[in-house]
């Protein structure tokens, strides 16, 4: 295997970590849990956002840094649609608050939206990997 085919493996594995934690974020949202879910929530895009860190060979252990280099390198050069960046805020600053501030649990309507705004973020992302695992099959 070479090096690129061992960066997009290790991508598509986070991908399917991001994945699994949309079933845990409804799991948990329908257990009445939202604090957890928020936590699932921020971590599903998290991962979507380490798996192309991995294919571009961007390494980070702070989590702000890896949402300001997203940002840079994929909303503001046009790759996906600008409200991502809002997108990834809200989920960051949910889980925030629900990990750290004990008076501080998403209401339902706030989890629902949450969780559809994540589906949506992680199958964007997916998908370009896709593209990019299918461009690289080409060559």
């Amino acid at each position: 295997m070479n090096d690129h085919n061992d960066k997009m493996a290790l991508a598509l594995q986070r991908i399917r970590q991001a994945e699994d934690s949309i079933a845990d974020a409804v799991f948990c949202f329908e257990g009445h849990r939202n604090g957890i879910a928020a936590n699932r929530i921020y971590y599903g895009m998290y991962y979507a956002m380490l798996a192309l860190s991995l294919i571009q060979g961007f390494k980070t252990s702070k989590h702000q840094q890896l949402i300001g280099w997203f940002n840079r390198n994929f909303v503001h050069t046009g790759v996906f649609p600008k409200h991502f960046t809002t997108i990834v805020k809200r989920a960051f600053d949910a889980r925030m608050d629900a990990d750290y501030e004990m008076d501080q649990t998403p209401s339902d309507a706030d989890i629902e939206a949450l969780i559809e705004e994540m589906k949506v973020f992680i199958e964007a992302l997916r998908d370009w990997i896709s593209l990019q695992r299918g461009e690289s099959d080409e060559v």
